[in-house]
Protein backbone atom coordinates (compact mmCIF):
# COMPACT_ATOMS: atom_id res chain seq x y z
CA UNK A 1 0.00 0.00 0.00
CA UNK A 2 1.54 3.52 -1.23
CA UNK A 3 2.29 5.71 1.18
CA UNK A 4 0.08 8.94 1.97
CA UNK A 5 0.69 12.18 -0.04
CA UNK A 6 -0.54 15.38 -0.67
CA UNK A 7 -2.31 13.69 -3.61
CA UNK A 8 -3.67 10.94 -1.50
CA UNK A 9 -6.13 12.27 0.31
CA UNK A 10 -7.09 10.47 3.78
CA UNK A 11 -9.62 12.78 5.12
CA UNK A 12 -12.54 14.24 3.53
CA UNK A 13 -11.32 17.97 3.57
CA UNK A 14 -7.84 17.43 1.76
CA UNK A 15 -6.90 21.35 3.36
CA UNK A 16 -5.95 19.50 6.65
CA UNK A 17 -2.87 18.52 5.24
CA UNK A 18 0.47 19.70 6.81
CA UNK A 19 -1.31 22.60 9.53
CA UNK A 20 0.11 23.57 12.93
CA UNK A 21 -2.36 22.55 15.59
CA UNK A 22 -1.57 23.59 19.32
CA UNK A 23 -3.24 21.54 21.74
CA UNK A 24 -3.82 22.99 25.53
CA UNK A 25 -5.01 20.23 28.39
CA UNK A 26 -4.11 19.70 31.48
CA UNK A 27 -4.94 15.61 30.90
CA UNK A 28 -1.54 14.12 29.95
CA UNK A 29 -3.16 10.88 29.00
CA UNK A 30 -5.64 12.85 26.88
CA UNK A 31 -3.25 15.08 25.10
CA UNK A 32 -1.24 11.89 24.51
CA UNK A 33 -4.40 10.36 22.70
CA UNK A 34 -5.26 13.62 20.90
CA UNK A 35 -2.14 14.18 19.76
CA UNK A 36 -1.60 10.58 18.00
CA UNK A 37 -4.99 11.23 16.15
CA UNK A 38 -4.10 14.49 14.72
CA UNK A 39 -0.65 13.08 13.97
CA UNK A 40 -2.26 10.73 12.25
CA UNK A 41 -3.99 13.15 9.65
CA UNK A 42 -1.07 14.78 9.19
CA UNK A 43 -1.03 17.66 11.38
CA UNK A 44 1.96 19.49 13.36
CA UNK A 45 0.83 18.97 17.12
CA UNK A 46 2.29 21.16 20.07
CA UNK A 47 1.28 20.53 23.24
CA UNK A 48 1.22 22.51 26.30
CA UNK A 49 -0.24 21.32 29.55
CA UNK A 50 -1.25 24.79 30.67
CA UNK A 51 -2.62 28.56 29.99
CA UNK A 52 1.02 30.06 30.50
CA UNK A 53 2.64 26.93 28.60
CA UNK A 54 0.14 27.62 25.35
CA UNK A 55 0.62 31.31 25.88
CA UNK A 56 4.44 30.90 25.27
CA UNK A 57 4.33 28.62 22.76
CA UNK A 58 1.55 31.18 20.66
CA UNK A 59 3.68 33.70 20.91
CA UNK A 60 6.37 32.29 19.23
CA UNK A 61 4.27 30.73 16.50
CA UNK A 62 0.66 31.62 14.39
CA UNK A 63 -1.02 28.31 14.71
CA UNK A 64 -3.88 27.43 12.42
CA UNK A 65 -5.71 25.91 14.88
CA UNK A 66 -5.71 26.11 18.89
CA UNK A 67 -7.34 22.93 20.96
CA UNK A 68 -8.07 24.38 24.65
CA UNK A 69 -9.29 22.55 27.39
CA UNK A 70 -11.23 24.96 29.74
CA UNK A 71 -10.69 24.23 33.23
CA UNK A 72 -6.73 23.71 33.71
CA UNK A 73 -4.80 24.29 36.55
CA UNK A 74 -2.79 27.76 36.84
CA UNK A 75 -4.29 29.67 33.82
CA UNK A 76 -7.61 28.18 32.71
CA UNK A 77 -8.47 28.20 28.54
CA UNK A 78 -10.85 31.31 29.21
CA UNK A 79 -8.19 33.21 30.58
CA UNK A 80 -5.76 31.58 27.61
CA UNK A 81 -8.14 33.01 25.31
CA UNK A 82 -8.50 36.06 26.55
CA UNK A 83 -4.55 36.50 26.71
CA UNK A 84 -3.76 35.87 23.12
CA UNK A 85 -6.80 37.43 21.63
CA UNK A 86 -5.58 40.67 23.04
CA UNK A 87 -1.70 40.04 21.86
CA UNK A 88 -2.80 38.02 18.81
CA UNK A 89 -5.98 38.72 17.62
CA UNK A 90 -5.93 37.05 14.33
CA UNK A 91 -5.72 33.70 16.30
CA UNK A 92 -8.90 34.23 18.40
CA UNK A 93 -11.04 32.65 15.29
CA UNK A 94 -9.06 29.49 15.79
CA UNK A 95 -10.03 28.13 18.87
CA UNK A 96 -12.12 24.80 19.71
CA UNK A 97 -12.51 24.69 23.00
CA UNK A 98 -12.82 20.77 24.95
CA UNK A 99 -14.12 20.51 28.11
CA UNK A 100 -16.40 17.95 30.31
CA UNK A 101 -18.53 20.88 32.00
CA UNK A 102 -21.76 21.06 29.63
CA UNK A 103 -23.92 22.95 32.21
CA UNK A 104 -21.62 24.78 34.30
CA UNK A 105 -23.04 28.48 33.81
CA UNK A 106 -19.47 30.23 33.82
CA UNK A 107 -18.26 27.77 30.99
CA UNK A 108 -21.54 28.14 29.34
CA UNK A 109 -21.12 31.87 29.75
CA UNK A 110 -17.64 32.39 28.52
CA UNK A 111 -18.79 30.31 25.43
CA UNK A 112 -21.35 32.32 24.79
CA UNK A 113 -19.37 35.33 24.39
CA UNK A 114 -17.11 33.97 21.65
CA UNK A 115 -17.31 32.85 18.21
CA UNK A 116 -15.10 29.42 19.14
CA UNK A 117 -16.01 25.94 18.79
CA UNK A 118 -16.68 23.84 21.71
CA UNK A 119 -16.59 20.33 21.71
CA UNK A 120 -17.98 18.11 24.64
CA UNK A 121 -15.90 15.43 26.50
CA UNK A 122 -15.55 12.81 25.31
CA UNK A 123 -13.72 13.82 22.27
CA UNK A 124 -14.97 11.53 18.70
CA UNK A 125 -12.30 11.14 16.99
CA UNK A 126 -14.43 12.13 13.56
CA UNK A 127 -16.12 15.58 15.71
CA UNK A 128 -12.63 16.94 16.30
CA UNK A 129 -11.39 16.69 12.97
CA UNK A 130 -14.94 17.92 11.55
CA UNK A 131 -14.57 21.02 14.00
CA UNK A 132 -10.42 21.28 12.92
CA UNK A 133 -12.17 21.27 9.15
CA UNK A 134 -14.36 24.43 10.32
CA UNK A 135 -11.98 26.22 12.01
CA UNK A 136 -9.42 26.23 8.76
CA UNK A 137 -12.10 27.01 6.31
CA UNK A 138 -13.75 29.95 8.48
CA UNK A 139 -10.10 30.97 9.24
CA UNK A 140 -9.74 31.01 5.55
CA UNK A 141 -12.25 33.20 4.73
CA UNK A 142 -11.58 35.57 6.88
CA UNK A 143 -8.20 36.48 5.54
Amino acid sequence: MPAPNASTPHTPTSELDIKSILLLDDDSDLSDALKSLLEAHNFVVTTASNGLEGLRESMAMDFDVIICDLLMPGMPGDMFYLAVKTVKPLLADRFIFITGHRGNPKVDEFLASTEAVVIYKPVLADELVSMISFVLQRSDRRK
